[in-house]
């Protein structure tokens, strides 16, 4: 076997999944049985873990030898009312999921939970959508994204390594360990279902599963389902318990090379070169020697509790967020509501729209065809839009094609965007309005309800103008408040505040306050939203936010943030 030469892509000490945190949080264990106690391990072995909760109590006493100096509790009621306790890491039950971390949540806790988050698609969104009003850190234990072989396959395929991909297939097999309040696909499918979401970047337009019950009339054994996308790629996900031996294998299949992820083997990634020629118009295979891809293999479980308590100390989104968890769940739901009906295909939502719109025969669906984000199923999404993940589209609008629009953004109901419209991170667009090709807004721009932008100048109905769009740009942190117009080509600055019903005529400087109409500078706008006064002092003038204390100076119509707010 060849090896493939290092590179610079490789993961390296230091990098995210290897950063040494100084342990500042603290954590509870909840569960510390079958698989909880790999999480009690790991937390201890950082240095993060505080408490170890389990209602038995034999496991404790054994706990207590290991972990002479950590708390030891049977009741959560505890867990959740120490004040030393940052975040809860949650090995409970599939079915107590839910309950445990919507309690910790409600206490406000960060929460680590092992997958499935929930056993229901609605009590996930809700976990989800608590974490964010409590701001909160909300990560789904799905192990395999942590896996130095995987994370360097994703980089592999998205550098065109392999070429097209054409197919995947996931084998995730074992004898035991059989559990009564989950079956196999609940159970062992949601790590492969992470892991091909994940490597495809890509939601599938139909699937099917199908399986057996062997030694429980309700419980299926096996099951085997099968995912097809719109890009052609076509994935087979195959568990079971009943099976002779483990076996953990992925295989990618690409019109270059293939790769195959083995995580029982000690060389986790091998790359096959081999390709197809075409000999009197018949396809022959020729294969090639095997290529070792180098790995720093820290411990996947170890990584991604690292990566947990980074994100709780920096505010960080965990690769493994609620959203994440979210489309596996789906995937997890509509493979089951399949295995229920012997097989049946389950359709997106959007493909089963299409099918509606051609008058083909109504057939069940995916709840969402989002892959990080959540678009209402009365909104429509053309081909080409890029949409980043915890971006929320509300009722009835529509992102024509080429539009990107960047993360954490909240759309109203009825808003058009596009074509061709560039939206930064954090944008809020309220209900009732159009942003035409020729704007773009930079992040966290605040666009109030019924604001209107033009992009022509003199439009006529007859006379098509669409070559004369004069550019707009919204620059970072403005706000644009209700039913204010922004007449074409011009910039509104950094952090300016736009009065409800004012009609800008023209540029508008950073940090200022324009309005009526025209809209006329009325005053100055700290960066939080707080009016501003200006005191002279020797050439310039300075003030000083009542609200937040940031500092400016102003020469003239330019204002600017003064260097004394930056740290030392």
């Amino acid at each position: 076997m060849k090896k493939i030469v290092s590179n610079s892509e490789i993961f390296k000490e230091g990098d995210v999944y290897s950063i040494n945190l100084n342990n500042h949080i603290k954590v509870a264990v909840l569960g510390a049985g079958y698989w909880g106690r790999n999480l009690v391990r790991c937390f201890a072995e950082i240095g993060a873990l505080h408490v170890i909760c389990d209602q038995n109590q034999a496991v404790l006493e054994n706990f207590k030898k290991k972990y002479p100096d950590k708390k030891l509790t049977p009741s959560y009621h505890d867990v959740l009312n120490d004040p030393e306790i940052d975040a809860v890491i949650i090995a409970t039950p599939a079915e107590n999921h839910y309950s445990h971390a919507r309690e910790g949540l409600l206490a406000g806790k960060h929460i680590f939970v092992e997958k499935p988050l929930s056993l229901i698609v609605t009590e996930a969104r809700e976990i989800v959508e608590l974490a964010e009003s409590k701001k909160r850190v909300l990560m789904v234990g799905h192990v395999l994204r942590y896996h130095n072989a995987v994370i360097r396959l994703k980089e592999l395929i998205d550098h065109g390594e392999l070429g097209k991909i054409q197919y995947v297939y996931s084998n995730r097999l074992n004898i035991g360990k059989i559990r009564a309040e989950e079956n196999i696909l609940w159970s062992f499918a949601p790590h492969d279902i992470s892991v091909v979401l994940y490597l495809l970047n890509e939601f599938p337009q139909c699937l099917s599963c199908t399986g057996g019950n062997y030694l429980q009339p309700s419980i299926a054994d096996v099951t085997l389902t099968s995912l097809n996308f719109l890009s052609g790629v076509r994935a087979h996900i195959f568990v079971s318990w009943l099976h002779p031996f483990k076996e953990q294998k992925l295989v990618v299949v690409g019109d270059k090379k293939m790769a195959v992820f083995d995580d029982v083997s000690e060389q986790k990634l091998l790359l096959y070169p081999h390709s197809i020629q075409w000999l009197n118009r018949i396809p022959v295979a020729s294969k090639a020697e095997a290529e070792v891809v180098p790995l720093n293999l820290e411990e996947p479980l170890k990584a991604e509790c690292r990566h947990f308590l980074e994100c709780v100390e920096k505010g960080l989104t965990p690769n493994t967020d609620g959203y994440e968890s979210l489309r596996v769940l789906q995937i997890l739901q509509a493979s089951q509501e399949s295995l229920n009906r012997n097989g049946e295909t389950i359709w997106s939502a959007q493909s089963s729209k299409l099918k509606a719109q051609r008058g083909l025969q109504k057939t069940s669906s995916l709840e969402l065809p989002a892959l990080s984000y959540f678009v209402h199923e009365s909104s429509y999404i053309d081909d080409g839009v890029e949409i980043g993940s915890g971006t929320k589209i509300w009722h009835f609008s529509h992102i024509l094609k080429g539009s990107s629009i960047g993360k954490n953004c909240r759309i109203g109901q009825n808003v058009v965007i596009g074509p061709n419209i560039t939206i930064g991170n954090g944008c809020k667009i309220q209900n009732n309005v159009s942003i035409y090709e020729g704007v773009t807004l930079e992040d966290k721009v605040f666009c109030g309800p019924s604001m209107v932008f033009t992009n022509v100048f003199n439009p006529r109905c007859a006379i098509p103008r669409m070559n004369e769009l004069k550019i707009t740009l919204v620059k970072k942190g403005a706000t644009i408040g209700a039913n204010a117009t922004v007449i074409c080509g011009h910039t509104i600055g950094r952090y300016a505040f736009i009065g409800a019903g004012a009609v800008v005529t023209k540029d508008v400087p950073d940090y200022a306050l324009a309005v009526g109409n025209p809209a006329r500078i009325a005053g100055w706008m700290c960066q939080c939203g707080t009016k501003l006064t200006f005191a002279q002092t020797s050439d310039v003038e300075k003030a000083r936010c009542h609200r937040c204390g940031m500092r400016y100076v102003k020469r003239g119509n330019v204002v600017e943030k003064t260097h004394l707010n930056k740290p030392k």
